[in-house]
């Protein structure tokens, strides 16, 4: 990973400026940058839009980074698009990093496709982001909380100041409710560029249906419905119904069936979003107790996150993720010295799938989106092509 904007400066020149004439609405924060970009484009796209959505990481399946109308980029797209970077970088002595390339790729198809808007949701912070050199019509800011501290610095202030590095004068911003010193740096930024803010009050109404579950999701709804307003996007009370309605987003609370036993799958994998995971299990599941399967990244809280979730577990399972980066379910054991360890999430599926009898407590699959990711692909039989960031 590199931080800096040079190398994306450079490539975006070698393809000819194609973000330049993009309508961009530009999402950062620490949770819910991907719900607030899904239903964003789900209310332009239901309003007759030509939508494009760029996210990460993915899942499965690496298409899903980058979608028209709603959709995974196709194959033919993704490889005419690779061989144009290709042309573009030819011979430089140092290339672009993954994301920079993921980003420059997405860019462009979304340029070649005409979209009409075009939703970003930051990889990284957001200062130094690779997505900050789109331009905007609105921006914003989803809760923000202790995350990649590694890279943005160790307190609250420092991580709300590298991700209102995507302000710009004269653009406005809404954000989620914030706690008083990330408040307090928003404030400050955005009247050093320049900018207009607003702050989200209230979540939508429980009497609008949202395909999306949980209550948190209903703030993200209103932050997103705020969003595409201030870029000025006027959508009516029907295309806003249905896209509202209509939103899919994979991996947050998506339930499933393991043999008919209920399994949700989330890809909480920090402690505030463990704490809105609990908060939405208590709303959908209340006095219910879950069978816990755990994996998590070494670089995040774990044992944090452990200790949260252990409360409401009946029983719980460790497994490794299918990364170099994984944590050791070895070294997590003496927090729950209870706990069943399996050599991989597969063989836990393959012992599930060989149980006799019914069993009413609900799954719970949470830690990591790529460990969600390695479920889905899994459990739907697809490739499991891993993220790389």
């Amino acid at each position: 990973m590199s931080l800096g904007l040079d190398s994306v400066v450079r490539l975006l020149a070698a393809l000819g400026h194609p973000e330049k004439n993009l309508k961009c609405l530009h999402v950062a924060g620490t949770n819910g940058k991907g719900s607030v970009s899904a239903i964003a484009e789900s209310l332009l796209r239901a309003s007759g839009l030509r939508t494009g959505l760029y996210t990460s990481p993915h899942l499965v399946d690496f298409k899903e980074r980058i979608r028209l109308q709603g959709e995974c980029i196709d194959e033919v797209t993704l490889d005419e698009g690779i061989r144009h970077l290709q042309e573009a970088t030819k011979g430089w002595e140092r290339l672009p990093t993954f994301f920079e390339l993921t980003t420059a790729l997405a860019l462009s198809i979304f340029a070649q496709k005409e979209c009409d808007v075009v939703v970003l949701e930051t990889g990284l912070g957001g200062r130094l982001d690779a997505t900050n050199l789109a331009p905007k019509v609105a921006c914003a800011i989803t809760p923000i909380d202790l995350d990649h501290t590694e890279w943005l610095g160790p307190t609250l202030r420092d991580i709300a100041r590298e991700k209102a590095g995507i302000m710009r004068a004269g653009v406005p911003v809404v954000s989620a409710p914030q706690s008083p010193e990330v408040l307090e740096v928003l404030r400050e930024e955005v009247e050093r560029v320049g900018a207009p803010l607003d702050i989200i009050t209230e979540p939508i109404s429980t009497a609008i249906p949202l395909g999306l579950v949980g209550s948190y999701q209903r703030w993200n709804a209103a932050l997103a419905l705020a969003l595409v307003d201030r870029g000025g996007f006027k959508i009516s009370s029907e295309a806003k119904k249905d896209g509202l309605a209509t939103v899919s987003w994979p991996g947050r609370f998506q339930r499933l069936s393991l043999d008919n036993q209920i399994l949700i799958l989330d890809g909480a994998h920090n402690p505030a979003a463990v704490h809105q995971l609990l908060q939405t299990w208590k709303e959908e599941y209340p006095n219910q107790k879950y069978e816990l399967i755990f994996g998590s990244l070494a670089d995040k809280e774990g044992e944090t996150m452990l200790k949260l979730l252990e409360p409401l577990a009946a029983e719980i399972f460790l497994v490794p993720i299918s990364s170099p980066r994984s944590n050791n379910p070895r070294e997590l054991l003496p927090l729950v010295p209870k706990a069943k360890i399996f050599t991989s999430l597969e063989a836990f599926l393959d012992r599930k799938r060989k149980q006799k009898g019914l069993n009413n407590t609900p799954i719970l699959l949470t830690g990591s989106l790529f460990l969600v990711g390695e479920a889905l692909a899994l459990l739907e039989g697809r490739v499991y092509r891993p993220s790389k960031q």
